[in-house]
């Protein structure tokens, strides 16, 4: 009687072990297994996109694509655009007026100057007394370059400031040859200005340069040699601004322009 007892004991003890084997391998029928280092926490299984939703994303990105081609030939049928632009001006030029000395150097970046404001004068070398030169504004603007420095000597036509007109600013595009057909003095023209985005600026073509913009570079190219390759030149459009929406537009900023096809 004894040794069944003990018989169905070590049996139950069997089962027992072999169920917590059973447990511990994971194997539970069906129930999510525990990770080891999830502190006993059922570990879910990552669920794959299902076909629908990639059939519907599919479709979402066709549209997409559709929509942004679709806006894209519309502007290109209405406008000629281009981004190789920016506000330009009318430059007044402050040379030297002979070689000298620089002294008494009055110009400063963002400074205002009149037609014939002294600005400074240019101390002449010579024996005996020194001749001095004062050095005067051609014309009215606002310094926008100033390299000159108080006592630097230059020589006679150096530039020593650069000034823009604020009543004669405009602006200049850069137009691809194969789009300036479309370009005809008169069109209207809509301005986005990069350093004032979400307000518009409008302005209309004035002159479209007989040339070439690389035929007015320094070095204009030219090449015999037979390896030739074409490029695309562009043609400077001037602009005048019809309305800035009173923003503070200065020569240099960089803009992108839509001309209208028709006026």
């Amino acid at each position: 009687m004894a040794e069944q007892q003990g018989a169905g004991t070590a049996t139950r003890t069997d089962g027992a072990n072999a169920s917590a084997n059973g447990s511990a391998n994971g194997s539970t029928n069906g129930v999510a297994l525990a990770d080891p280092e999830s502190n006993g926490a059922p570990v879910k299984k990552k669920r794959r996109p299902s076909k629908k939703g990639m059939i519907v994303g599919g479709i979402v990105l066709v549209v997409a694509l559709a929509v942004g081609g679709a806006a894209y030939l519309i502007d290109a049928s209405q406008y000629v655009t281009t981004d190789n632009a920016q506000v330009d001006g009318d430059q007044i030029q402050i040379n030297a007026p002979t070689t000298g000395t620089v002294i008494d150097w009055q110009a400063t970046q963002g400074s205002q100057v009149r037609r014939g404001q002294p600005v400074g004068r240019i101390q002449m070398q010579g024996s005996g007394a020194q001749p001095q030169q004062v050095i005067r504004a051609p014309g009215d603007g606002t310094i926008a370059a100033n390299p000159t420095v108080e006592g630097q000597w230059v020589t006679a036509g150096t530039n020593l400031a650069t000034a823009y007109n604020g009543d004669g600013i405009y602006a200049t595009a850069r137009v691809d040859e194969t789009d300036v057909e479309d370009v005809h003095p008169g069109a209207v023209v809509d301005i986005d200005v990069d350093a004032y985005s979400g307000s518009p600026v409008t302005g209309v073509v004035t002159q479209i340069q007989g040339a070439a913009a690389a035929e007015f570079s320094l070095f204009p190219e030219s090449n015999s040699s037979g390896n030739f390759q074409k490029v695309t030149q562009v043609i400077p459009v001037k602009i005048a601004f019809t309305n800035t929406q009173g923003l503070p537009l200065a020569p240099g900023m960089n803009i992108t322009v839509h001309i209208h096809k028709s006026n």
